[in-house]
């Protein structure tokens, strides 16, 4: 039993790790399980997504920035 939760978190962190690259947020494997492992014991995602971003050193983009999403404008 104890093995198949051990293989599950592998598994789980390993498409966590793969997201996080697709997604570029230059987090390692451990800092991600670090994160988790927060997340699981029910840090706010929020604060703990802000305090990544503060803490991260800036990094260049290889996309333009996306726009933020507004309302359609009515007539």
């Amino acid at each position: 039993m104890e093995a198949e939760a051990a293989r599950n978190a592998k598994e789980t962190l390993e498409l966590a790790f793969q997201i996080s690259n697709i997604l570029e947020t230059g987090l390692d494997r451990h800092t991600l399980s670090l994160l988790i492992a927060l997340l699981d014991r029910g840090v706010n995602p929020e604060a703990l997504a802000a305090l990544v971003r503060e803490l991260s050193p800036p990094r260049q983009s290889s996309c333009a920035p996306i726009p933020p999403v507004t309302a359609p404008r009515q007539p």
